[in-house]
């Protein structure tokens, strides 16, 4: 039958697409439901990839205006383009969402355009068409969290996605949440001129993060033109002629300010997207969260019924929902397949980038676990004095008994890059010995990881 599959993929972004495709590489026939106009969810139309399009460009206008002339390269002062900048993030849009296109292809994956829900185990309906699944996987992905009160326009109070669409650089741009995506986006349009101020709740940004990696960065963000504001929460945002009046409140209570915002930015976290799929029908459980429950092996209570990605507990990255979807399509295929979700790297994409894998010093002394930790700073790095990018460190946590790594944190450029050295040697259950005695190619940023490793036991040759 032309409407039978082995496997039915309610979404198409980084989770859903990657288990069509290794599904249909194992042999089962597949389709995919996407309601977007183009494949690649979130991640790929109005996530990952046009911010990091953003970042980069923006990058090299400020390097370009701030850092040529010290390098005896002597142009012009930079004049920002802001239209061809935003065609530039669409060209990496565009090319990113037909390579999914043509895998999808290559590997004969049916994708059926519009909303999908489940009928009954089994059944997925797409407008008047209903699909027969031996197995449906649910990878919806996630929405923007919403602040009661404050109500987004894409205009002047943006989301992500709006915030990737301005016409024009704001004066001031107040963010709300000092997260990931918050501190990405505030500086692409801190480089392009904005003054940025960011209201986070917590006492500090990127909770969850490794207290001495936040402390640090902090300090860098604010000689970047950052202001913060935290243990504050934003209570009302006003429209006037003259621009937006923003509300502040201390979190643990106090007296309001008043600031005054040309764009707020509301970035305080994403909720899983399980809305029109019809779960209450077919009785698959939910969390107080609005995740859907699910077993070691991506399975929700009703058989036959699957998800992955941002609609399940743990962290929401692209990356995590990508390893999930390849594993439960090995599964579903015969053969073997899990997550190691102690070796999950997270990213904020900033300059100087941030990276962590692993536990922090709080997680581990929460947990009561002895370690040892070694640290280097870029500024004793060769490659980094080189290029005066000496901002930051890396930093490695070895259990004190046995010296396997538990986890690693770097600021630093190209930290996104360099964290995947310690993901591999987390992986393969590495002690920081082992890094210390790995051949590493002079002069690079990697050496630092190297003498953090010989940090650990108090042994670091350039320091």
């Amino acid at each position: 039958m032309a409407d039978a599959f082995d496997l039915v993929v309610i979404g198409a972004g980084p989770g859903g697409y990657e288990c069509a495709i290794k599904a249909a590489q194992l042999g089962l026939k597949v389709a995919v439901v996407e309601k977007r106009d183009r494949l690649g969810g979130t991640c790929l139309n109005v996530g990952c990839i046009p911010s990091k399009a953003m970042l980069h460009a923006s990058e090299l206008f400020h390097e370009a205006g701030e850092s040529f002339e010290g390098m005896g390269i002597e142009v012009p002062k930079p004049k920002l383009n802001l239209r061809q900048m935003l065609a530039f993030k669409d060209e990496a849009i565009d090319g990113n969402t037909k390579g999914i296109e043509f895998l999808f292809k290559k590997n004969k994956i049916e994708w059926v355009k519009g909303e999908g829900s489940i009928a009954a185990p089994g059944k997925v309906k797409v407008g008047g068409r209903t699909l027969e699944a031996k197995n449906i996987v649910i990878a919806t992905g996630s929405d923007v969290a919403r602040l009661p009160g404050v109500e987004i326009d894409e205009k002047t109070v943006v989301s992500s996605t709006g915030a990737l669409e301005l016409d024009k650089v704001p004066g001031k741009l107040l963010v709300i949440g000092g997260g990931v995506i918050g501190l990405e986006l505030g500086s692409v349009w801190g480089r392009l001129g904005a003054e940025v101020t960011v209201v986070e709740y917590l006492d500090n940004i990127l909770p969850g993060m490794d207290g001495e990696v936040v402390k640090n960065f902090t300090r860098i963000l604010k000689k970047q033109g950052f202001s913060f504001k935290l243990g504050a929460k934003v209570t009302k945002v006003e429209k006037q002629k003259s621009g937006l009046k923003v509300t502040v409140e201390p979190a643990k209570g106090g007296d309001a300010e008043v600031l005054d915002a040309d764009v707020v930015l509301v970035s305080i976290g994403r909720v899983a997207y399980t809305g029109g799929l019809g779960l209450d029908k077919v009785g698959v459980k939910t969390d107080k969260r609005g995740r859907i429950e699910v077993d070691a092996s991506f399975k929700t209570n009703v058989d036959g019924i699957y998800a992955v990605g941002d609609v399940i507990a743990g962290p929401m990255l692209a990356h995590k929902a990508m390893e999930e979807g390849v594993a439960l399509a090995e599964q579903l295929a015969g053969h073997y397949g899990a997550v190691n979700y102690d070796v999950i790297p997270g990213v904020v994409y900033t300059s100087p980038e941030v990276a962590s894998v692993g536990r922090t010093e709080e997680q581990l002394k929460e947990a009561g676990i002895e370690y040892n930790a070694g640290k280097f700073p870029f500024t004793a790095n060769g490659r980094a004095k080189a290029n005066k990018t000496t901002d930051g460190f890396v930093k490695i946590l070895a259990d004190k008994k046995t010296d396997r790594i538990l986890g690693v944190h770097i600021i630093g450029v190209g930290a996104g890059e360099l964290i995947a050295q310690a993901v591999v040697a987390m992986e393969f259950s590495s002690s920081s010995e082992d890094i210390a005695r790995m051949c590493i190619a002079h002069p690079t940023m990697s050496e630092a990881v190297k003498e953090a490793a010989l940090s650990v036991t108090g042994l670091p040759i350039h320091m």
